[in-house]
């Protein structure tokens, strides 16, 4: 089993940068694929990011290609999310997830989320 905790999240201005990180805890984790989606209000979570379990392979949703940036680091069992050029409908919870694909059910273990507000 996998723990997850997010941090990282916070209020920032359109066009700002947050990096949230997560916390995973067991000695699997570099097994398993790791990713970032999010939800906004009255809104379906959505798949935003993810990374292989060596960090080989990327892949992210087009709203966010080019100015997000997922990472992994397998020694501290910590998965980041670099977010630049920040935008309004960026606003939303974002959870930090253990899986592989672009669906939500492709993930099996979930953290509790972090808020993410930006401001026009």
């Amino acid at each position: 089993q996998v723990q997850l905790v997010e941090s990282g999240g916070g209020l920032v201005q359109a066009g700002g940068s947050l990096r949230l990180s997560c916390a995973a805890s067991g000695r699997t984790f570099s097994r398993y694929g790791m990713g970032w989606l999010r939800q906004a209000p009255g809104k379906e979570r959505e798949f935003v990011a993810v990374i292989n379990g060596s960090g080989g392979n990327k892949v992210y949703a087009d709203s966010v290609k080019g100015r997000f940036t997922i990472s992994r680091d397998n020694a501290k069992n910590m998965v980041y999310l670099q977010m630049n050029s920040l935008k309004p409908e960026d606003t939303a919870v974002y959870y930090c997830a253990a899986g592989y694909g672009r669906r939500v059910n492709d993930y099996v273990y979930w953290g509790q989320g972090t808020q993410v507000t930006v401001s026009s």
